[in-house]
């Protein structure tokens, strides 16, 4: 079935004033709510990887701060070993103090190296780190945003009288084409929900998480193909109340 997104978010709007009135004031996931609890779930994970690249970046420090302490105390030993070199002329001592010299210097090098690779490491690691924490300020808006969203919906939702519902719920089905009408009853009659909106993970009738080839199959759908749940047959809108 093909419909307009605007019919589909009408026919969202009646199912859950519909469920809201049936449920006597009980707790219904909306599509405000439901928004809002992906973008925290997104925050959470977001808040977790800004984490952990923070402490990549504090582990990448210390790792540089030890490799220039090891050079510092290489090149101590390699002034150490010139100015034993100076004092002394005995050929087995010489030929130790070079040696140790050599090895010294062939470990500088070699802690050059790392010192380069951790300073490019960083530059990468704290580009990361920028990353995560401008997208977790835009984040963090679009969860007051939809927090704001949420509660206004409930406030208005709050002042309907059962009447007002009611009456609500007849004007918008007398709006609503026959064909979505029925596909609705029968999804209704199925399993008491009708229609509900989809997150894009999980349906808002049966609150499952569908396989990520059906989420994937119904977020492709073209805007005005009305979706189904395979689990519930409930029909899934993909646009919020807001849009």
């Amino acid at each position: 079935m093909k419909f307009a997104p605007e019919i589909q978010r009408n026919l969202l709007h009646m199912a859950i004033i519909r469920r809201q009135l049936e449920a006597g004031g009980a707790e219904i996931i909306t599509p405000e709510q439901a928004e809002l609890d992906e973008l925290l779930e997104q925050q959470r994970r977001l808040r977790d990887a800004a984490a952990s690249a923070a402490m990549a970046v504090e582990d990448m420090e210390t790792e540089i701060l030890r490799i220039q302490a090891d050079e510092r105390k290489l090149r101590r030993r390699v002034a150490d070993d010139r100015e034993a070199l100076r004092a002394t002329s005995d050929p087995e001592k010489r030929r130790d103090l070079e040696h140790d010299e050599y090895s010294a210097k062939s470990r500088i090098a070699d802690l050059l190296s790392e010192l380069a690779e951790a300073h490019n490491e960083i530059h990468a690691l704290r580009s990361n780190h920028d990353n995560h924490g401008a997208r977790l300020d835009e984040l963090n808006k679009k969860v007051d945003l939809a927090t704001r969203a949420r509660d206004a919906a409930a406030e208005s939702r709050h002042h309907l009288s059962e009447e007002n519902i009611i009456e609500d719920i007849e004007r918008i089905r007398g709006e609503l084409p026959e064909e979505l009408l029925e596909a609705y009853d029968a999804a209704y009659k199925e399993y008491g929900v009708g229609a509900a909106f989809f997150n894009g993970r999980s349906c808002g009738g049966c609150h499952m998480m569908l396989p990520a080839n059906d989420r994937t199959r119904i977020r492709n759908l073209p805007e005005d193909e009305v979706a189904e749940c395979p689990n519930c047959a409930t029909l899934l809108v993909r646009t919020s109340l807001q849009n």
